[in-house]
């Protein structure tokens, strides 16, 4: 490919590293967070930038390779991100799928159950996301809401809960036995971090959306959480599925692990894909291009 673009014309080539220039810009915008983050209080510098990028660049190739070694071998993988509000569990989702193929690597964030999903089997509506052969799904949030915020706030009794921990091991060693790779990551961050964060929404209009109501009542039950994710941890961790936790106070190293550590859990390798060659454009001697009207067009304001 470099001894093809290496005879092409140096207009070509420049335009070619101009696009590449232009899709860095993605990541360069959803680090703007981390700047306004420092800019509130006392936080972590983390690492330098240029680290950081060549580091995520890096590993986002090897899930390239990892996403070509899913889809080659149709391996099923499911990924489950869980922590407190504001843990940045969406943020190394983010960076996890941004250069993935979506028809390959997809996100299941569901929303609270309507009334009919809570007359069904509890992990019915979870069963429905599942990866088919060939297929990565990552679940920003999962089945175990009910081990942390539906029994924190209230939505379910104390016997439910005891039914989902007795239910939980057995659904994950039936995954598991049904070939099914499951890897459960749990994104920790400190009280003061939550705290830095949420006030950080709070300031900035971008991002306020974020701050629901109930996130605003998990900072005054923020010890029930505690309670609820150990006992989460300590009845849930097997070995069929056990947790890890995701040191996550410091964003960019958080990622960078997780991402590192997803990596080492499936054995991938190299996939031969035959060379890409464009043919020549067919050219029609009455071919004209129909005008498009003005009316229709964007307005060009930038």
């Amino acid at each position: 490919m470099s001894e093809d673009l290496s005879a092409a014309d140096p207009a070509l080539v420049e335009m070619i590293r101009r696009e590449i220039l232009d899709s860095y810009d993605e990541e360069l915008e959803q680090e703007l967070e981390d700047k306004r983050l420092e800019a509130v209080g006392d936080a972590p510098r983390g690492l330098d930038r240029r680290v950081y990028f060549r580091e995520l660049l890096r590993l986002q190739h090897e899930l390239v390779r990892l996403q070509d070694w899913v889809q080659h071998e149709k391996l099923r993988v499911v990924v489950l991100f869980e922590g407190r509000d504001s843990a940045g569990k969406g943020g190394a989702i983010k960076r996890i799928t941004q250069r993935l193929n979506p028809r390959i690597c997809r996100v299941a964030a569901l929303p609270a159950p309507s009334e009919r999903e809570r007359t069904q089997w509890y992990f019915q509506r979870y069963v429905a996301h599942l990866p088919a052969g060939g297929e990565i799904v990552l679940f920003d949030r999962s089945w175990y809401n009910r081990a942390g915020v539906e029994r924190v706030m209230g939505f379910c009794g104390e016997d439910d809960v005891e039914e989902f921990f007795r239910s939980a091991p057995e659904f994950e060693r039936m995954l598991a036995r049904s070939g099914i790779i499951l890897l459960k990551y749990w994104f920790s961050i400190t009280d003061e971090e939550q705290f830095l964060r949420f006030n950080m929404r709070i300031m900035d209009p971008l991002k306020q959306w974020k701050l629901s109501p109930m996130d605003v009542e998990s900072r005054r039950r923020w010890e029930d959480y505690t309670h609820a994710k150990e006992e989460m941890l300590a009845r849930t961790h097997i070995p069929e599925a056990p947790w890890w936790i995701v040191e996550a106070v410091d964003k960019k190293r958080a990622r960078l692990n997780c991402i590192s550590h997803l990596l080492e859990q499936i054995p991938y390798g190299a996939v031969e894909h035959p060379p890409v060659l464009l043919p020549d454009r067919v050219r029609h001697a009455d071919y004209l291009r129909a005008p498009v009207p003005p009316e229709m067009m964007v307005p060009t304001r930038y």
